[in-house]
Formats: C-alpha cells, sequence, structure tokens
C-alpha cells in the first residue's frame, strides 16, 4: 500500500517536472534576439571581401554614405 502512494506520489512530481521543463526549453527558445541568427545567416556572404577587395571596400564606403 506505501509502496502504490510512492509510485503516485514520484509519478506526480515527474509530471510536474517534465512540464515545467518543457515550459523552459520553449522559453529559451523565443527569449533568443534575432541578432544571432542574423549574424549567422551573413556567413556564406563574409568570404566575398576576401575574392574581390576592391568591389568589398566601395560597397563598404557606399554603405557608410548611403
Amino acid at each position: 500500500m506505501a509502496i502504490e502512494n510512492l509510485f503516485d506520489s514520484a509519478s506526480s512530481v515527474m509530471t510536474v517536472v517534465s512540464f515545467t521543463t518543457f515550459v523552459g526549453i520553449l522559453w529559451w527558445t523565443f527569449r533568443r534576439s534575432n541578432s544571432d541568427f542574423d549574424a549567422a545567416a551573413r556567413l556564406p556572404f563574409a568570404d566575398e571581401a576576401l575574392d574581390h577587395p576592391a568591389q568589398a571596400a566601395a560597397a563598404q564606403e557606399e554603405r557608410k554614405h548611403g
């Protein structure tokens, strides 16, 4: 009888812990800023400055003034 009560209590506790973990993961996922993703999205184009340095410098100057 006592072991059945222990299993019932453990089951309830694990349900609450699992739900709390799930909510924590959702919160962690959606609180992140988009700047991390924006920086990662620009990575494929980062080597263009190495391929064509004159064009990259001109484009950078244009962005500064425009």
